[in-house]
């Protein structure tokens, strides 16, 4: 995947981890951690929470691997040559 479509998807993926962070209001990646550590077992009971959760966990855990992979694709980049430009609308 090129370095601009990690972008594209990343910020996909962040509108879509906003959403859940705006209905239960923490940032996903406090959910992430509390989820992991089990803080969350209690919610398991509910059907809208845990289907919530698991979708917000999935749509985390992409976006953490795209950041990684964008992190070690721009390491090695000069930046400068990394730049997309396109025409204004």
């Amino acid at each position: 995947m090129e370095l601009h479509e990690l972008v594209i998807e990343m910020k996909i993926l962040e509108r879509r981890l906003a959403a859940y962070e705006e209905k239960y209001g923490i940032l996903s990646e406090d959910f992430y951690n509390a989820l992991m550590s089990g803080q969350f077992e209690e919610y398991d009971e509910y059907d809208e929470t845990r289907i919530d959760f698991s979708r917000w966990k999935g749509i985390y855990e992409t976006w953490q691997r795209r950041k990684e992979k964008y992190d070690s694709q721009i390491k090695d980049l000069d930046i400068t040559e990394s730049l997309r430009f396109q025409p204004a609308y």
